[in-house]
């Protein structure tokens, strides 16, 4: 089993541990700052989340948090997954 399949059965293993959905959830992402990466990455988060940015001093990497009430684990894992396959990205 690969590390990328074993990282999001964990995921789900523990959200699955949550017996009320919908659940309010964090996703949290560091973003290179460039080439609309952060753009592209809120794009992706869900819409009715609340976003808070954060830079670092340099403002080469932005810190992305969401806050959404997702339906159930695989929703919660889709945005993950999605995400974090964008090179450069590194999921929290």
């Amino acid at each position: 089993m690969s590390l990328d399949i074993e990282r999001y059965e964990k995921l789900r293993e523990l959200l699955l541990e949550n017996k009320k959905w919908p659940m309010l959830y964090m996703f949290k992402f560091i973003v290179p700052n460039k080439d609309g990466m952060v753009d592209r990455v809120k794009d992706m988060l869900p819409k009715h989340g609340s976003l808070s940015f954060n830079h670092t001093k340099s403002f080469s990497h932005v810190a992305i948090t969401c806050k959404a009430s997702m339906k159930n684990a695989d929703a919660i894992i889709k945005v993950t997954h999605q995400i974090a396959s964008i090179e450069g990205v590194i999921s929290l």
